[in-house]
């Protein structure tokens, strides 16, 4: 039996498209990768930014990469329950009632316009927050007693919502997929509803939230915008206050994507070599992330008894 013509340009799209984002991904990797790691040494990994018209002493990026990671715990700490407990909400509580079908639409719209807003739209909103006087001890405070609305806990806290949006839909999708005779056998043993979903559904779906957690991570290390918003525009880790951690999260600084952006030709440009070196970094961290959620994935598949195919055993 011959294909349409239509069928077959179809495919023939098809198989483009999938090859051509191959190719693009492929690019990326490679010339980020080749470009960075030519650069990079050791000294820009501990070394701290110095203030430098001269490339050669301009320092390292530790700074930046301790910001980053920083936001990215803080980011994923706010994140991860919130996301989780409404999808586990929305999946088991959200029907049977109008009042329920009502908030389970509320809440899902929110959240969708949560995903649709713009970052710097997100940042704006954050600084305006954090510059009340109700949270004004979360933010960094000036030596004349101004307070602007940037931390590292204002930045995290707010880089927490570009997160939000793909953890939720990615563990709701994986809850709506556990199969009904699951639940219906943890009942039948006598298991409550709240037992049932922290015994069977959530590690049924880590996997999903493995991979949800993974898509909010790289939005919150992505974001640009909202870190020079929320955390300033100084390179260099600034403290606030005496106390060992507080001081931290209180103070501001910067990360990987401004040391990227602040460094590259299309900022200060005085540094390229170095900007190529933070990326490919930050390249080798999302590739790290991809890696790793792979192999949760596989461990959870082996631990249901499924094949990597998805197939019972």
């Amino acid at each position: 039996m011959s294909w349409r013509w239509s069928d077959r340009l179809m495919l023939a799209a098809a198989w483009g498209a999938g090859l051509s984002l191959c190719l693009i991904a492929s690019a990326i990797v490679i010339y980020l990768g080749f470009r960075g790691i030519q650069y990079l040494r050791p000294s820009l990994i501990f070394g701290r930014p110095q203030p430098s018209l001269n490339q050669a002493g301009s320092g390292g990026f530790l700074d930046p990469l301790l910001g980053t990671l920083l936001l990215t715990v803080i980011g994923i700490a706010f994140a991860l329950p919130l996301a989780v407990a409404s999808a586990v909400w929305m999946v088991e509580y959200g029907q049977g009632g109008r009042a329920r079908e009502l908030l389970a639409r509320v809440v899902e719209s929110s959240i969708e316009i949560v995903a649709g807003t713009p970052d710097i739209v997100i940042a704006l909103f954050g600084l305006a927050v954090f510059q009340l006087s109700l949270l004004a001890p979360f933010s960094f405070r000036a030596e004349g007693g101004g307070v602007y609305g940037q931390s590292f806990i204002a930045c995290g806290i707010m880089l927490s919502l570009l997160a939000l949006p793909p953890l939720y839909a990615a563990t709701r999708d994986g809850l709506q997929a556990v199969p009904g005779h699951m639940r219906e056998a943890a009942f039948a043993l006598g298991k409550t509803r709240i037992t049932t979903i922290r015994r069977v559904l959530l590690p049924h779906v880590r996997s999903n939230i493995a991979t949800g957690a993974t898509l909010g991570i790289s939005r919150i290390i992505g974001s640009t915008a909202m870190v020079l918003f929320l955390l300033g525009a100084t390179l260099r880790i600034e403290t606030q206050g005496s106390a060992p951690v507080v001081n931290i999260l209180r103070g501001t600084g910067s990360s990987l994507t401004t040391y990227i952006f602040q460094n590259s030709p299309a900022g200060e440009g005085q540094a390229p070599e170095k900007a190529y070196a933070a990326a490919a970094v930050l390249l080798i961290f999302v590739l790290g992330l991809n890696l790793l959620v792979d192999r949760i994935g596989r461990a959870n598949s082996d631990s249901m008894g499924l094949t990597a195919a998805g197939a019972v055993v």
